[in-house]
């Protein structure tokens, strides 16, 4: 006899199937695959206002606002990596979801940041001197969508496949 079954662990999908007392996991499908590709920025809205309410300064955000970084995210064991590569300056961070870490940002910031895996959508919080900012990653016809919040302040920055 056979029964085919799921399960959805921690933003994970395992599917298997058993046989009598034997289950054989045929694979395992983490929900962050989703995110997993290099991508390149196409298009950016108000995130010079973004910048400018986190304090950034003017020059940095000149160079910010025409430079078009290359994001490439991937999954190495149980940790995240997201690598960000621009002619500004390329930065690298690699997490487990749901646990805290320290991150440094591009525009030097220091922060203590987390990520989770919320439905189909990758949560970036960075906290640092009593501040807090949110970047929201999600895949919507095949193009990465990163909403990212300060205070009362939205900027949008979308994403292609490279």
């Amino acid at each position: 006899m056979s029964q085919e079954g799921g399960s959805q662990l921690a933003g994970a999908v395992a599917c298997s199937v058993s046989f009598g007392d034997n289950v054989v996991l045929l694979q395992t499908f983490t929900m962050v695959d989703a995110f997993c590709a290099t991508w390149k920025l196409v298009d950016s809205e108000n995130f010079d206002e973004y910048m400018k309410a986190l304090g950034v300064g003017f020059a940095t955000r000149q160079v910010g606002n025409v430079t078009k970084p290359t994001v490439i995210i991937s999954q190495e064991g149980d940790k995240v990596v997201i690598r960000t590569q621009s002619t500004f300056k390329n930065t690298e961070i690699a997490f487990k979801l749901g646990e805290e870490f320290d991150e440094a940002t591009a525009d030097d910031r220091n922060c203590k940041s987390t990520v989770t895996l919320e439905e189909d959508k990758l949560v970036h919080v960075q906290k640092w001197d009593g501040k807090e900012t949110k970047f929201v990653r999600e895949i919507k016809d095949g193009k990465l969508i990163m909403n990212l919040t300060f205070e009362d302040i939205h900027a949008v920055r979308t994403y292609e496949k490279a």
